[in-house]
């Protein structure tokens, strides 16, 4: 016998978050993060961050990740977006890392970044909307996974994420304990 887990067991631990707050990044409270030893946040973009199609961040988030910066959380901004342009200007307006066409959920770049961070796993967590990317990918790695709403303009939760919702149900079914 065999002591590999089951199919459906694996795919269900890689598509399940650590944390599922029902929040948008803004509104997570930061000594969750401290209170587990997480030392540094690798933080989707797209509609975690930013709200669709926008380039500014919203105040509440913005307020956020200088909180985090203050709490001597390191960030690192983490994206599949192409556009160097784009999440280049929010990660020089916060005086921090990124990576762009990070192609997530492989490993490559997200490896990339752990070297550069230099602090184990079990101390990164990776806050992200989409559960086929974000949380798939850092569970690959080992990372405390969190899922958050998608955010809109105002830094609110976005009523119109249907991709979050189709991945949620898609990783129901395969096992995963999603609300």
């Amino acid at each position: 016998m065999s002591d590999a887990r089951p199919f459906p067991s694996q795919l269900q631990r890689l598509l399940q978050p650590d944390w599922q707050p029902e929040a948008t990044v803004a509104e997570l409270p930061l000594q969750h993060f401290l209170e587990r030893g997480i030392r540094a946040l690798v933080l989707d973009v797209d509609r975690t961050l930013l709200p669709r199609r926008g380039n500014q961040l919203p105040a509440a988030v913005e307020d956020w990740l200088q909180r985090a910066q203050a709490e001597q959380l390191r960030l690192h901004l983490f994206s599949n977006n192409p556009s160097r342009q784009r999440i280049g200007s929010v990660a020089r307006q916060l005086g921090v890392d990124y990576t762009t066409s990070a192609a997530k959920p492989r490993r490559g770049a997200l490896r990339r970044v752990m070297a550069e961070l230099a602090i184990p796993p079990d101390q990164v967590a990776i806050v992200g909307d989409r559960v086929f990317t974000d949380v798939l990918g850092g569970n690959r790695l080992g990372l405390y996974t969190v899922l958050v709403r998608p955010v809109n303009p105002q830094g609110q939760p976005c009523p119109h994420d249907r991709w979050q919702r189709l991945e949620v149900r898609l990783a129901r079914f395969a096992g995963a304990d999603l609300h």
